[in-house]
């Protein structure tokens, strides 16, 4: 530990933010990094306490606290702060394949778990992390390392998203022939079209999909398994096949003239990357804009909407509003369950000048035009009651309110995996409709067969994809070697 003071002597500082009234004006990243002193103070603040929680990745109360990828928070913060960052990437990148993507969209479980927040901030773990990894980048140490030696096996990897990614990069460190199928026009998965561009500019993926091609991995793109290539020929190609094709069948509704999110935030992001205009239907311009969900994708939506340059935007989130800070049935190292204020509704607040969320609320009818476009939406009140030992949210009597709509945006979360691949190799599904696997493994219920990700686990986020999708290339390492030395 080389500053056993620092989190005495150093307040926590982050990256600093652009004004909400300057970054809606542009799709790009907005939080510059610290200058490197600074950066050192803060990889100080870390304790190397005597046990790391940060690093823990373990489930308590029913949410999961702690990095799942068991990130060796205290050895890179300590690094960090001694100025070695060449020694910290090396470090950083033994637990985690792409920290640059975690850097920027990780919700930092390592945070809500470390120890100088039990009594005040937590380490900056998350931003230390992506000043590691973005150092490696820029002063060259993150350049094509493709393997001494080829095994002779080949894997097909389906689905490009981080679990598919992760898997695909360990398979090929080991030796293994990789091609990727993604059915999309680019590489990347939620990464690409999931996650607008403000939070990770498209230019940071292809970086590394462009270093993971420099390796020997082959990408394959605009072929979707099931229609463009088939199960059998994959099966018959490839010594091994891994799925993981994420869980994009969403929630429906059953309200007329609705959009999904997913598909409302891929077509912005593919109109800023083709350099075309977003389609009538999926374009807010001068609209008044609903979202219904009030997670992380909602929030998406409520920033993309107002870069497009709605009208107004109204988020509704069906469950009560969050306390500001911890209850005392929600203690340290626990996951926080606390309201937080994110990038998108800071922007409504500055925009429009109050904060678009409306708790217990969802939306009951829609009325629409005569082409089945969205004018207004009747949006009814909920109350929290109890049955059979569950809160269930019920409709208030008498609570309905008219609010004009031009464009309805449900992000209320997916129901698992879409059918075609699954069915295309006859898997069997577990009682959440993902592909069932073997218990405590990846091994679906067809030979040569495995799937990771939240194609196996449901939806879920980044840093557990990179973590299904190592430990998917473990299995199969094994499988196709008979040991495996992958971590």
């Amino acid at each position: 530990m080389g500053k056993p003071t620092g989190f005495l002597e150093y307040d926590r500082r982050g990256n600093p933010g652009q004004a909400p009234l300057e970054r809606v004006k542009h799709w790009n990243e907005f939080h510059p990094m610290l200058p490197a002193e600074e950066r050192r103070k803060q990889g100080a603040r870390c304790m190397e306490c005597g046990v790391p929680f940060c690093q823990s990745g373990v489930q308590l109360a029913g949410m999961f606290t702690g990095c799942p990828l068991h990130n060796l928070v205290p050895e890179w913060n300590d690094l960090v702060y001694s100025g070695n960052m060449g020694h910290a990437l090396s470090r950083l990148t033994k637990t985690n394949n792409f920290p640059e993507f975690t850097g920027r969209v990780c919700p930092a479980l390592c945070e809500a778990a470390c120890t100088c927040g039990l009594h005040g901030d937590p380490v900056t773990v998350k931003e230390n992390e992506l000043a590691v990894i973005e150092e490696g980048f820029a002063s060259g140490a993150m350049r094509p390392r493709p393997p001494a030696v080829r095994t002779g096996k080949r894997v097909a990897v389906v689905g490009s998203g981080p679990a598919g990614l992760a898997a695909a990069d360990q398979l090929n460190r080991r030796g293994h022939s990789v091609t990727v199928y993604e059915r999309e026009d680019r590489v990347g998965g939620l990464l690409m079209y999931g996650i607008p561009n403000m939070k990770l500019q498209k230019e940071i993926v292809q970086r590394r999909v462009d270093l993971m091609t420099a390796e020997g991995v082959e990408f394959v793109t605009s072929k979707e398994v099931g229609r463009d290539i088939s199960a059998g020929e994959l099966l018959d190609k490839y010594d091994a096949v891994l799925l993981c094709c994420g869980a994009k069948k969403p929630r429906s509704m059953g309200l007329d003239g609705a959009v999904f999110a997913v598909d409302y935030l891929t077509a912005a992001t593919r109109a800023l990357l083709d350099g075309t205009p977003a389609d009538g239907s999926m374009d807010a311009a001068g609209k008044d804009v609903i979202v219904i969900g009030g997670g992380d994708t909602g929030n998406d939506c409520v920033g993309t909407a107002i870069r497009q340059g709605c009208r107004s935007v109204t988020q509704l989130e069906m469950m009560p509003k969050l306390p500001d800070s911890r209850a005392e049935n929600n203690p340290w190292p626990q996951w926080p369950r606390v309201c937080k204020t994110d990038y998108g509704q800071e922007e409504a607040i500055a925009v429009f000048g109050h904060d678009p969320r409306r708790y217990q609320t969802t939306v009951k009818a829609v009325r629409t035009d005569g082409e089945g476009r969205p004018v207004s939406v009747t949006a009814v009140r909920l109350e929290p009651k109890q049955e059979n030992g569950r809160t269930v949210m019920t409709e208030v009597p008498g609570s309905e309110e008219e609010l004009p709509c031009g464009l309805l945006l449900i992000a209320a979360g997916f129901l698992g995996p879409e059918d075609g691949v699954p069915d295309a190799f006859g898997l069997s599904r577990d009682g959440r409709s993902n592909v069932a696997t073997a218990p405590g493994g990846y091994a679906a219920s067809a030979p040569k067969v495995f799937a990771a990700g939240d194609m196996r686990r449901g939806q879920s986020l980044v840093v557990w994809a990179i973590a299904e999708g190592r430990g998917a290339a473990r299995e199969v390492d094994e499988y196709l070697m008979g040991y495996t030395n992958l971590t």
